[in-house]
């Protein structure tokens, strides 16, 4: 009995088909094969919101073969993946095809061969809550696409568009700017003492408290003072406190934590992470293995494991590591309101399978994400660390001074992993910092004392792992959403990257105001949440979409048409610079193209002059010094693709070029600029092949 398989891609097509005997074809549909028209509106407001669905262009040839092989076939399988965008692909698949089947669906958490076989012998009907959830998300972002965008044309400038999400998020981002900007820091002093025991040990002590109440030093005088209150003092341990302490693992990954700890430990974007992640999970080439799927289902905002999986880990990790390192029951992890429980979080389709096994068989981008999903859910199923914790509370006069100290006793899933974080300050509880054994009563001397000149910092512009999270936090968007966000609002312009931060363009925050002030409701965070929320009701079959779409679309076309009467035209002025045009003589003014800003002759057409804007960063070229040249300085600039980097004014005469930021110090081995390799770290040398002093 022949039958067809249709999944989205030839990747899943071809690590599908290997699992399967003769009887069985599958094809891949290349995503989605009908959707709403690109040159018009496509939704009947009046009727309903009646979406008006035609075929992709380029997708005839495809859908002809997929016609031709369902003829030829008994019974057809519907396998696209397991979420709202699978389900509706789906079910235009069915319309396109005619399949007449009602249980025509089956989907695959992971692309094993257990889990294919498994799945094709349990097929199901189509679910329509869960398509008409996609519908509905399709049709509200039409609508606010399709008809915001002529009044940004009219308002602003032509070619610019909008996106329901997108423009939260951009907003998130001029917000964060403007309390960057608002920000007035304050000075603060700390005190640190160095303090010594009689047995010749040395340890540290911070400034607390004062007559029993938390101290401010807001300037040096302050500080000064407790310096002339502590001179000549004797300095007692009043308290001191010992307890175990325990850290638990972080759950295996959800789509959102995996793309922030990528970011965070590999450099990779979001939509990097999520290529990649589709590779895994479709299938890779495993020598005499076949082609295996090596992950679950990547778009995933659950933290539930299979029990078989979690049966499987708990013996690697018993037969690798010891039975002290698994917890006497496996580990259950709190689900987060409103996550798909039927989805299993993000893991290794068989813990058997280790990074050293599958090394050979990956690109190098491939390994270091299965790498870090492979830890991350080894390590969730692992025992705590265990630590030994010390306070130390030392009285001199009125004052007390705190140490703390602690010991790693027992690493637990440490052993594996360690969670990383958006803080260039972060502690790392691994690292012992041991206390002596002091005694209550026990006199110890003063070494010396560090008085700290600080400053209060304003709030740090969004990374993109910090920007996942809080798009998550806020329940803007979902799992499948937070690459394409951060993806498209780059591509408008309304955001650019400094040193891997977002911070708005001029456009972005101007339209950011334009819509904040014509229409409050959608870049308000709150309502996009429960938008995100009535969505997720449809899902569960208890909203009709159209009451949905409905109830947003009367109060968005009153403010739409009340924009277009009332708004006035902006004028974008462009800015003038003081470079002057080396073809014309005219002073150069800056635009904004798809990767930043740039300069251009404001006498376009007859003058087509243009120059990549240099950020001068205060440090000479080492390099032109060193050749003999004269005048180099290193400055900040824009690859062809967007990327910030760092180079010589001198170019083309010097290439001196560095991804992280230069220093004036230079290395003391090669002579090269030092260079900052991520914020509030010392600076170390660039140099690949120079292996002494300040190297990498």
């Amino acid at each position: 009995m022949p039958i067809l398989i249709i999944v989205e891609s030839p990747a899943k097509a071809r690590t599908i088909k290997g699992f399967l005997g003769k009887n069985y074809t599958v094809k891949a549909s290349l995503g989605h094969v009908r959707d709403l028209p690109r040159s018009r509106f496509g939704i009947d407001v009046e009727k309903n919101f009646e979406p008006h669905y035609i075929t992709i262009r380029g997708k005839g040839p495809v859908l002809k073969e997929l016609r031709d092989a369902a003829k030829k076939a008994d019974r057809v399988f519907l396998a696209t993946d397991p979420d709202r965008e699978g389900e509706a692909i789906a079910w235009h698949l069915a319309t396109a095809l005619n399949v007449e089947e009602e249980e025509c669906r089956v989907d695959f958490r992971e692309i094993t061969k257990d889990a294919v076989k498994l799945s094709i012998k349990k097929p199901r009907p189509i679910s329509q809550p869960l398509v008409d959830a996609q519908q509905a998300r399709r049709v509200v972002d039409r609508v606010v696409g399709y008809e915001l965008s002529p009044l940004l044309w009219a308002k602003v400038k032509p070619g610019l568009s909008a996106g329901r999400v997108q423009s939260v998020a951009v907003k998130l981002i001029v917000d964060r700017e403007r309390e960057i900007e608002a920000f007035v820091k304050e000075e603060y002093w700390s005190v640190t003492a160095h303090l010594g025991t009689e047995r010749q040990e040395q340890f540290e002590a911070k400034l607390h408290y004062k007559d029993g109440k938390k101290l401010d030093l807001p300037n040096e005088e302050a500080a000064r003072q407790v310096e002339h209150d502590l001179a000549d003092q004797v300095w007692k341990v009043a308290e001191v406190t010992k307890k175990k302490r325990q850290r638990n693992p972080a759950p295996p990954f959800t789509t959102s934590t995996m793309q922030q700890e990528a970011a965070r430990k590999l450099g990779f974007a979001a939509k990097k992470t999520m290529r990649l992640a589709q590779q895994l999970y479709e299938g890779l080439p495993m020598g005499k293995l076949g082609t295996l799927g090596l992950i679950t289902y990547m778009r995933t905002d659950a933290t539930r494991v299979a029990p078989e999986a979690i049966s499987e880990v708990r013996t690697f990790i018993k037969e690798t590591h010891g039975e002290s390192y698994i917890p006497q029951k496996p580990r259950a992890y709190a689900a987060k309101k409103g996550a798909q429980e039927a989805h299993e979080a993000i893991r290794p389709t068989s813990t058997l399978r280790t990074p050293a096994d599958v090394k050979q068989y990956l690109s190098r981008d491939q390994l270091r994400l299965y790498t870090l999903i492979w830890e991350r859910f080894v390590a969730s199923q692992m025992s705590s660390a265990v630590f030994d914790a010390m306070t130390v509370d030392l009285k001199v006069v009125n004052y007390l001074f705190r140490a703390t100290g602690s010991q790693l006793k027992f690493p637990g899933f440490l052993k594996i992993y360690q969670e990383g974080s958006d803080s260039s300050s972060q502690t790392d509880d691994s690292k012992d910092r041991l206390l002596p054994e002091l005694k209550v009563g026990e006199i110890v001397h003063l070494e010396k004392l560090d008085l700290g000149q600080h400053f209060t910092q304003p709030p740090a512009r969004f990374t993109e792992a910090m920007l996942v999270k809080t798009l998550e936090e806020e329940g803007i968007g979902r799992p499948s959403t937070y690459a394409p966000i951060i993806d498209t609002i780059g591509a408008r312009g309304y955001v650019e990257r400094e040193e891997k931060r977002f911070r708005p363009t001029e456009l972005g925050t101007i339209v950011t105001d334009l819509l904040a002030d014509s229409f409050p409701r959608l870049l308000d965070v709150g309502f996009t949440a429960g938008l995100e929320e009535e969505l997720d009701n449809i899902e569960e079959g208890q909203t009709i979409w159209q009451d949905v779409i409905g109830e947003f679309y009367e109060p968005f076309a009153v403010d739409l048409k009340k924009a277009h009467d009332e708004l006035e035209r902006i004028e974008i002025q462009d800015e003038v610079s003081d470079v002057l045009c080396d073809k014309c003589g005219r002073n150069m003014v800056y635009k904004l193209g798809r990767y930043g800003k740039f300069l251009a002759c404001p006498g376009y057409p007859e003058c087509k002059n243009t120059k990549p804007i240099l950020d001068e960063i205060g440090v000479e070229c080492a390099l032109c010094k060193k050749e003999g040249r004269t005048g180099g300085q290193l400055v900040g600039r824009r690859s062809r693709r967007g990327r910030y980097f760092y180079g010589c004014s001198s170019y083309p005469d010097c290439t001196y070029t560095s991804w992280k930021r230069p220093v004036a110090e230079l290395c003391e081995h090669c002579g090269n600029h030092l260079v900052i390799p991520k914020e509030g770290a010392d600076p170390v040398c660039a140099n690949k092949e120079c292996l002494g002093g300040k190297t990498k």
